[in-house]
This record gives C-alpha cells, sequence and structure tokens, in this order.
C-alpha cells in the first residue's frame, strides 16, 4: 500500500512536470512603464493556475500585509485564486515572498520560472513596488491572448529618485475625495510615491482648521467661475491620507502664504492690515494679495493652520508655498518666510516651499521646488537646500499640449508628450546637479478643468513619461523606444475608461 502511494505521488509530480505545452515568451519587450533597471528574459512561461500557493513568513506582520495586497492583485487580474502556505510545494506552482537586503528602500527583485515566482525585497515599500510590476504584467497578459501565463526571467528594479511627485491643486477647482483617491490609484499604478496638495489658495481654502472655522465654511464656498467650491474635514482628510499611505503614496500639504491667500482673508478681517474682509475671489489673476506681517495674528493663525494639519500629516515635509507674492514688500517676504519656517521645524516637520523662497534665510534640510527662475534653486543649492525638479516649460500638466487643447494654459509652454519625457532633471540648468536634486514633481493646476475627465485630459499620458524620468535611470530612457510602450499603455489607460490625450503624432492603437 505505501508503495502504492509513493508511485501515485511520483506519477503525479512527472505529470504536473510534463503536461505543460512549451511556450516562447520575451519578457525583455515587455512594456512596463516605468522601465525596470534589468529585464533578463529566459523564455519559458509560468502558467497561471487556480492551485497557486503563496509562502511566507507569517510571524511577519509586514509580509502578511505584502501578502494580502498581493493576493488582492493577483486574483483581480488572474481570475484565479492564491492561497496561502498550504499544499505541497513542489505539487503547485507557487509564489515566494523573500526579505533581502537591498540598496534601496523601494528596489526589489521578482524572479520567474516555470513553476516559482519569487520576490525579494528588503521591505515594504519594495514589495509593493514589486506588486506594482506584477500588476502591470497581468494587466497586459489580460489586455492579450496570452492571459493565461507570465513570462519568465528575472526583473532586478530601483528608483533613481526617492522623490517622485505629482502635485494638485483642489484650491482653483475642488476636486472631491473619491476623485483624489482615483488620482492616487494612478499615480500608484506608475511608481509614483508622493502627491501634493495645494490646499488653499485666492480662490478657496480646503482644509478644515477647527480653531478657524471660516476658513471653510466662508473661505471654501466658491472656486474658479464661481462653482460651489467644498472642502475636506480633518476626517476626511486623514481617510485621504490612509488610502494614500496603503498605496505608499506620501501625502504633501501645502498651504500658500504669504501670497495667494484672499480666501483667508475674505474669512476673518484680522487677517489683513486695514482690519476689513476682502471679498471673495472667482477669477484667475495672481499676485494681489498678502497676509499682513505686521500684526501678531498672522503668526498666531499661521502656528495653528500648521499645528492642526501637521498633528494629522504623517509625512516628513510642510510646504509653506512662498511663490508669486508680488504685493508683499521684500523685507516683509524675508520675515514671513524665516518665521513661518520656525513654525513648520517646532511642529517637526522640514520646509518645502516655491523657489522664490531662496531669498530668506533657509534651514537646514529645506526643500525649494524649482518651477520658473533658475536663479533660485541655484540661490537654494547656495543655502545648502535640496532641490525639487518642476520646471514649468517641461513638468507643469496644466499647460496645453498644443494650441488646439481645449484644457489649460501656455503661459511656460506648450508641452507635447514627448517634451514631457525628453528632458533629463541634472542637464537642465547649470549647477544643478544630480546630487542636489531629491526628485521630480509634476503639477497641475485647476484654473481650467472642474472634473476628473478635465484632470485626467491634462495629466495623461504626460504623468506616464515623469513617472519613467524619477524612477528610470537616464541612460534606459529613449523617446521612440518608450513611445512604443506608451502606445501599450493607451490600451491599459482605454481599459480603465480613462480619459487621455491621444496626440495625433502617436499611432495608437484602437
Amino acid at each position: 500500500m505505501k508503495n502504492f502511494k509513493f508511485l501515485i505521488v511520483v506519477l503525479s509530480i512527472l505529470f504536473f512536470v510534463h503536461c505543460e505545452k512549451q511556450i516562447e515568451t520575451h519578457l525583455e519587450t515587455f512594456p512596463l512603464i516605468p522601465i525596470a533597471n534589468s529585464l533578463k528574459e529566459t523564455g519559458g512561461a509560468f502558467f497561471i493556475k487556480s492551485k497557486t500557493i503563496l509562502y511566507f513568513d507569517e510571524q511577519d506582520a509586514s509580509l502578511k500585509k505584502t501578502a494580502i495586497q498581493l493576493k488582492n492583485t493577483w486574483e483581480t487580474h488572474s481570475l484565479q485564486t492564491l492561497t496561502f502556505n498550504e499544499g505541497i510545494p513542489f505539487l503547485h506552482s507557487k509564489i515566494e515572498l523573500v526579505k533581502e537586503e537591498f540598496e534601496s528602500d523601494e528596489a526589489y527583485e521578482i524572479k520567474i520560472s516555470k513553476k516559482v515566482i519569487q520576490i525579494s525585497s528588503s521591505n515594504e515599500a519594495g514589495f509593493y513596488r514589486a506588486i506594482t510590476t506584477l500588476d502591470q504584467l497581468l494587466r497586459f497578459q489580460n489586455l492579450s491572448s496570452n492571459h493565461d501565463y507570465l513570462p519568465t526571467g528575472v526583473i532586478s528594479d530601483m528608483p533613481k529618485y526617492g522623490y517622485r511627485g505629482a502635485m494638485l491643486d483642489v484650491a482653483r477647482h475642488f476636486f472631491t475625495l473619491e476623485e483624489v483617491k482615483k488620482y492616487i490609484d494612478l499615480l500608484a499604478l506608475y511608481k509614483i510615491n508622493n502627491l501634493h496638495l495645494h490646499l488653499s489658495d485666492d480662490q478657496g481654502w480646503r482644509i478644515e482648521i477647527k480653531s478657524w472655522p471660516k476658513l471653510t465654511s466662508y473661505g471654501g464656498s466658491t472656486e474658479v467661475g464661481g462653482g460651489p467650491g467644498g472642502f475636506y474635514t480633518q476626517e476626511e482628510y486623514k481617510e485621504l491620507i490612509s488610502y494614500a499611505q496603503e498605496r505608499f503614496i506620501t501625502i504633501i500639504p501645502e498651504i500658500d502664504i504669504p501670497g495667494h491667500t484672499n480666501a483667508a482673508l475674505a474669512s476673518y478681517p484680522e487677517l489683513n492690515c486695514d482690519g476689513k474682509s476682502t471679498s471673495l475671489y472667482t477669477g484667475t489673476e495672481v499676485g494681489f494679495s498678502t497676509l499682513c506681517v505686521d500684526k501678531e495674528v498672522t503668526f498666531q493663525f499661521l502656528d495653528d493652520v500648521i499645528r492642526e494639519i501637521t498633528e494629522i500629516t504623517p509625512g516628513p515635509y510642510f510646504h509653506l508655498g512662498g511663490d508669486e507674492s508680488h504685493v508683499t514688500k521684500e523685507e516683509d517676504y524675508i520675515v514671513f518666510i524665516n518665521r513661518t519656517q520656525d513654525i513648520i521645524l517646532k511642529y517637526g516637520k522640514k520646509v518645502m516651499g516655491w523657489d522664490e523662497i531662496q531669498s530668506s534665510d533657509l534651514k537646514s534640510n529645506t526643500v525649494a521646488q524649482y518651477w520658473a527662475d533658475a536663479k533660485n534653486a541655484q540661490g537654494a543649492i547656495k543655502k545648502n537646500a535640496k532641490i525639487l525638479m518642476s520646471p514649468a516649460q517641461y513638468a507643469y500638466l496644466d499647460m496645453q499640449y498644443d494650441s488646439l487643447s481645449p484644457f489649460g494654459l501656455h503661459w511656460a509652454s506648450y508641452i507635447s508628450i514627448k517634451k514631457a519625457y525628453d528632458w533629463i532633471p541634472e542637464k537642465l540648468v547649470e549647477g544643478i546637479k544630480e546630487e542636489n536634486i531629491i526628485g521630480i514633481e509634476a503639477p497641475l493646476w485647476s484654473e481650467t478643468i472642474s472634473n476628473f475627465d478635465e484632470l485626467s485630459y491634462l495629466a495623461f499620458p504626460r504623468l506616464l513619461g515623469y513617472a519613467e524620468i524619477g524612477w528610470s535611470q537616464t541612460n534606459q530612457r529613449n523617446w521612440e523606444e518608450y513611445e512604443n510602450r506608451l502606445i501599450e499603455h493607451g490600451v491599459l489607460l482605454d481599459s480603465l475608461s480613462i480619459n487621455y490625450y491621444r496626440s495625433p503624432n502617436i499611432p495608437w492603437k484602437e
């Protein structure tokens, strides 16, 4: 009887090993965006089965969290179940999660053989980026006729920059919690790890401040063009942060000061130098408003705002804006930024601001966001600040693609899909070297857009190029090769019902 059972096991193994048909595959031609550091194909196929087992150390809480994320991704796109730590390993296809030391927190390796997928990283962030890659592999197989297998080979990957961001202006036009979550899902799919929220401007204040309630009840009641506006309660903001954290995206809040403050000045008369409230503003001009540096209530106001927001923001940065303060006297501006920096540091955050802040006494670990004036960025470097690259003429998502674009502006430049991709951050401005740069960010200002379809039209597909600039090595990037991959991602975006700009210069698939 024992011999008979042994024979059955041996025959089962032999059947399992030899029953699969042989398929030639090409992992190296897979249209991943951003492109991985290294793809090495082995030409075989891992067949997707209902009895695939996921093995991991269940005593490791972080691996268990990764396993749940992987199970959700696998079952959603393969339509097959994934079981944890069960069965006889050599009788089933299996996936293994293995902790190993890597150079970067987000680095990972995926080894796909005919019977085993091994995913390795040193922590949760790296495992999540690996799952994102596997997500793309599964989605593209579903979109093709090859939905029952994955190509074999090895993917080794890590980011060029630790900061890869997008900015969304919810102040000029308000975007709902669900719309921002949808944007976060798309950012995560392309390994973007920071979402900078522009939460206040002349046209609206969008985050609840309990100690100054009229900021939202009155200051958040309108938007460009006179729409209803809106705001996030602190509970909704925390929900947004949690949603982003699950996708390893950090939320960076911005309260734009001392200019871009008309919504606050309209809400509280004491913030104005003359003690009189301004009128709510629904236009698109800039540079006409300023907080009053001579009043101590201004800094109590800022202390309350920064305290309340930082208490519910786990990320490392607080963005103080600082741009286009045209009616603030230069000496007042410097005092204002200096004092505001101290408040931010008091509440345990690092200072981030638009490049104009370089005129102040920058604190250590400050990040100046280069958007317009190269001299400002160069000056910030001389004061030991780091640079976040967001050059308006290359990286502003609200710039029109061309003169026929129905949404967007063109004061900085028309930015075609190719122009958005075909620039190198560390070679753009003399004196801004790779060691000075923490990463790149693509801002999307909302003067001309008011819903998610309009947002996605400006963001996609340019955002995919920015994701690759931030993640992939410069020597891997080539427009002609990228365009071929982008065409495939057009099909993916179509499958997600994302409204994107189908440039007539690119031969998209129907």
